[in-house]
């Protein structure tokens, strides 16, 4: 209940603030989040306003420069993640966080729906020490509102790579592929919906 309080009293401040509050800044932090496969968080996370730019790709292993099948493979230590780029003014940090809980299920180790392997673990890779207690102050609070435990794990981030290119924007560019319709367009719908239900302001389209 905590979050979701936390949650509706951050939105309301979006949406109530005035037109200089909201105004961008012209600043870009980022955010490096893992959920289950990466084009469903995504796809989720191009929806919010003040996000810049979401990139799928690949963090967390021990493998330079690793390509999408070996990381299928699953022994690259590797998890499918996207880096959020996002213009602090107008979307926080914590605001993303506060989210990642909604976007996917963080009960469930290396796996989301059909999707199992250690690619797929719920992951948070924080890129300093005020991201971390962020994230960790986040998960707490997400705790008291699942019956299971979190197996989200909250690591520095090594290094990013970026997924290869036809692996960008592909829900955009694939809505009609048979996971998109049956995964990826579910779990967007869905996502968007609960923001719609606790006044997320979303991006216009």
């Amino acid at each position: 209940m905590k979050l979701f309080l936390s949650l509706l009293s951050a939105m309301s401040l979006l949406t109530s603030a005035s037109a200089a509050d909201s105004a961008p800044s012209g600043k870009t932090e980022t955010a490096i989040i893992g959920g289950g496969c990466f084009w469903c968080v995504e796809a989720q996370y191009k929806m919010l306003k003040g996000v810049k730019k979401v990139v799928s790709g690949y963090a967390g292993g021990a493998v330079d420069n690793p390509t999408y099948k070996q990381v299928c493979n699953g022994d690259t230590g590797h998890a499918e993640v996207v880096e959020i780029q996002f213009d602090p003014a107008l979307i926080s940090f914590k605001d993303i966080i506060d989210l990642f809980w909604l976007a996917h299920d963080p009960t469930t180790l290396n796996q989301q729906g059909a999707d199992i392997g250690t690619q797929y673990r719920s992951t948070i890779m924080y890129l300093n020490d005020e991201q971390k207690k962020i994230a960790e102050a986040s998960m707490v609070e997400a705790q008291k509102e699942q019956a299971d435990k979190i197996v989200t794990e909250i690591v520095p981030l090594k290094k990013f790579y970026p997924a290869e290119d036809y692996h960008q924007d592909y829900f955009t560019n694939n809505p009609t592929a048979g996971y998109c319709r049956v995964v990826v367009g579910p779990k967007v719908a869905k996502f968007r919906q609960k923001l719609a239900d606790k006044q997320k302001l979303l991006e216009a389209k």
